[in-house]
């Protein structure tokens, strides 16, 4: 219990000091929260100092965090935005992004369940880390934000798909036909929520938005619950359940008055951002084997493989749902932003390493890579887009001629 209540008080600790820290580099270089969460965690950690341990209640708080992580990326989708040629051409890609990351897993990971994990952590695309980033720089309603949007949504529900048609427990056909059930309850339960108008619910919302009822709130809670636990039942993954209740939550909120949704929505990101996505970062620093990483050169030079790989294997084939007539600064920022990978990489690698099907090393090789993206990739993308416009460099001649053509407006006027 002592263990406990000083890890509680540590994490609590470091979920306060990550946005002092960030302050503090943020003249600098801006560098996402997550990170700071995550080398807090590895600094605090048994890798390190070993003041924190991770326990059971910490990682069920993490588990959390990480439901909430997705159903807040099946919130902030704008389906409507993304639907057509987004999101067909971001689901293509990401189709030859899986291949082509089973293939590469093939040559470094030893077994075909190895192969599968790497391929999967490779073709994942960090959702729920890029959208509030597209949020603060003012690009989520850009033709470039949509694009990453349509990505993103790709690069989370279709490893999401995998993770559970490959690591159910079930044959692929089995698991194939649970899916696709559990996809038409989910769609059916959509489809219902879009043609109700939901008065009374929106009623109730409204009278206690302000109060201890908080009923949207107790909402939320219950339709990420059931959809959980039924995707846990199923044998499915969790985060696949969480994914659907949070796109489930935005079309039953969808017609509730405009203060109300921004209300609840800033409710989402207090219980999300302020308290368990955190948990669930600086829990993956704590349990992030530093040693395992660093007990070779031949692992730890799997770091920055592994990210020239997500560049390459998830980045390049994003160029499919790049807007038309995109300019090379926007290509190449949506090429860097679909490269930005952590949440599923930390997922797929976690049941890979408790599984016995990759070594300690390949797991923390992944999750060190998918930090190092979330770090440098959204940075990286936003200074392609904000590059101030080049001027062509005019001649003498030019000028003059320029003078010459403007003479007669002048004597016009």
């Amino acid at each position: 219990m002592e263990g406990l209540s000083a890890s509680l008080v540590l994490i609590a600790l470091l979920a306060v000091a990550a946005p002092l820290v960030v302050r503090l580099f943020d003249r600098v270089v801006k560098v996402p929260i997550v990170v700071f969460e995550i080398v807090l965690g590895i600094l605090l950690g048994p890798s390190l100092l070993g003041w924190i341990q991770s326990t059971q209640f910490t990682d069920t708080l993490a588990d959390f965090g990480l439901a909430m992580l997705f159903f807040v990326a099946g919130n902030e989708i704008d389906f409507a935005a993304i639907r057509g040629r987004p999101v067909n051409r971001a689901a293509g890609g990401w189709v030859i992004s899986l291949a082509a990351g089973i293939g590469a897993g093939f040559v470094l990971a030893p077994g075909p369940e190895a192969a599968v994990i790497v391929g999967i952590a490779l073709c994942s695309t960090a959702l729920g880390t890029l959208l509030p980033i597209l949020r603060d720089a003012g690009e989520s309603k850009s033709p470039i934000g949509v694009a990453v949007a349509a990505l993103g949504a790709a690069g989370e529900f279709g490893p999401l798909v995998a993770i559970s048609l490959f690591f159910s427990g079930r044959e692929l056909g089995p698991a194939t036909a649970v899916l696709l059930g559990f996809v038409l309850l989910t769609g059916l339960a959509i489809y219902l929520a879009s043609r109700a108008r939901h008065a009374l619910l929106h009623s109730q919302v409204t009278r206690t938005l302000h109060t201890s009822g908080q009923f949207a709130v107790r909402s939320i809670m219950l339709i990420l619950s059931v959809l959980v636990v039924l995707s846990m039942v199923l044998g499915l993954d969790m985060l696949l359940g969480a994914f659907a209740a949070g796109v489930l939550w935005k079309v039953v909120i969808a017609r509730a008055p405009e203060h109300d949704r921004h209300v609840i929505d800033m409710k989402i990101d207090a219980i999300a951002f302020g308290f368990l996505v955190p948990i669930f970062f600086i829990d993956t620093g704590i349990d992030f084997d530093l040693r395992a990483l660093t007990s070779s050169p031949e692992t730890l030079v799997l770091v920055p493989l592994f990210l020239l790989l997500l560049l390459v294997i998830r980045g390049l084939p994003a160029l499919l749902a790049a807007p038309p007539k995109s300019a090379a600064g926007d290509k190449r920022a949506i090429v860097l932003f679909a490269a930005t990978g952590l949440p599923i990489v930390v997922a797929v690698t976690g049941i890979g390493r408790d599984e016995g099907l990759i070594t300690s090393g390949i797991a923390s090789a992944l999750v060190g890579a998918g930090m190092l993206s979330v770090l440098l990739f959204p940075l990286l993308a936003l200074r392609q887009r904000q590059r101030p416009p080049v001027t062509p460099r005019t001649t003498g001649r030019s000028v003059r001629r320029k003078d010459r053509a403007d003479v007669p407006d002048e004597a016009a006027n």
